[in-house]
């Protein structure tokens, strides 16, 4: 093929990934990003922000639900959780940045933890998995912003 689509790509890079592959350098630096994400998230549910879409959240109810952190009795569905926990996290604004502008983990982090979360106890993940779809994670988001005309312009712009 002379050209290969943003998908095609995509698929070409996480098809085979395997945990095996993450170095020890990538393991250390990943559950750094995890636990500051944690910490920014847990802080940000003290945000005004945060009270607002938690609350205008609990109006969706299902069978499967995920937590919102640092309010273990309040469970939403896992598309819900990770809104409200994202909101959490960028709502301090502190969380990790990258070249160009995009704050990757916490797109990542909370979605990964409202889906694990409603796996059937059986299907469970391992942490080791849990990291190797955290970097997919950033990994995808690092290349959407390499095929962004706009995303490679934003420290120019500011």
């Amino acid at each position: 093929f002379p050209f290969q689509t943003v998908t095609g790509n995509f698929a070409k890079v996480i098809h085979g990934l395997n945990a095996n592959q993450l170095t020890d350098q990538v393991i250390q630096r990943s559950k750094r990003m995890i636990l500051d994400t944690l910490g920014v998230g847990l802080l940000g549910t003290s945000t005004e922000v945060f009270h607002k879409v938690a609350q205008y959240s609990k109006i969706y109810s299902s069978d499967l639900s995920s937590t919102i952190w640092g309010h273990l009795d309040f469970r939403l569905p896992p598309l819900y959780a990770a809104f409200v926990n994202g909101v959490a996290v960028h709502s301090m604004d502190f969380d990790d940045t990258w070249h160009p502008a995009t704050h990757p983990s916490g797109a990542v982090l909370p979605a990964l933890i409202a889906l694990s979360e409603a796996f059937p106890q059986k299907k469970k993940v391992s942490g080791l998995d849990l990291l190797l779809a955290f970097n997919v994670g950033i990994e995808v988001q690092g290349r959407l912003l390499h095929f962004s005309r706009e995303a490679r312009n934003i420290p120019r712009r500011y």
